[in-house]
């Protein structure tokens, strides 16, 4: 007795792409496997920049005040270099989001996987190792091992 769907390949659906972006050089050599697998499934970019939470360092050192006006700056110096990368390197691509937001880099990206429902997250590494690699810890790590959907990750460092 044969199976009924035997012979039949699973389709996959990527409507949705979540490319964390840490506004470096490296953002560039990533793109075209952004771009390719979004041409290729049909889908929407979602451009995502976190800007960290500068308070969770600097209370002790800076007047609140002061440090609440510089995370402002930060988040407003990000919006305005993701929106500069945007129109010099996504004129071909029709359909993407741009989103930033503070916090924790690896919490935010999954708070934004589950809020915007992502099928799938391409992201760098840092390849940081070592006393580098506790101290900051690896942000890709972290999503892969607790995003629910699969995450494309690419050693920016490797590529030519």
């Amino acid at each position: 007795m044969e199976k009924e769907n035997e012979g039949v390949e699973p389709t996959i659906d990527i409507k949705k792409i979540l490319f964390p972006i840490d506004l470096t050089e490296n953002a560039s050599k990533l793109l075209p496997y952004v771009f390719s697998l979004s041409k290729k499934y049909n889908s929407s970019i979602y451009l995502l920049h976190v800007v960290q939470d500068l308070n969770k360092w600097g209370k002790l050192y800076v007047p609140h005040p002061s440090m609440d006006n510089f995370q402002k700056e930060a988040i407003e110096a990000a919006k305005s270099a993701l929106q500069t990368l945007c129109e010099e390197q996504l004129q071909r691509c029709p359909d993407f989001k741009t989103i930033v937001v503070s916090g924790d880099a690896a919490q935010e990206i999954l708070k934004v996987i589950a809020a915007e429902r992502i099928d799938l997250v391409i992201m760098g590494t840092h390849g940081r190792k070592g006393l580098e690699h506790v101290i900051f810890g690896s942000v890709a790590e972290t999503v892969v091992k607790n995003a629910p959907i699969p995450v494309l990750s690419i050693n920016p460092y490797k590529l030519k």
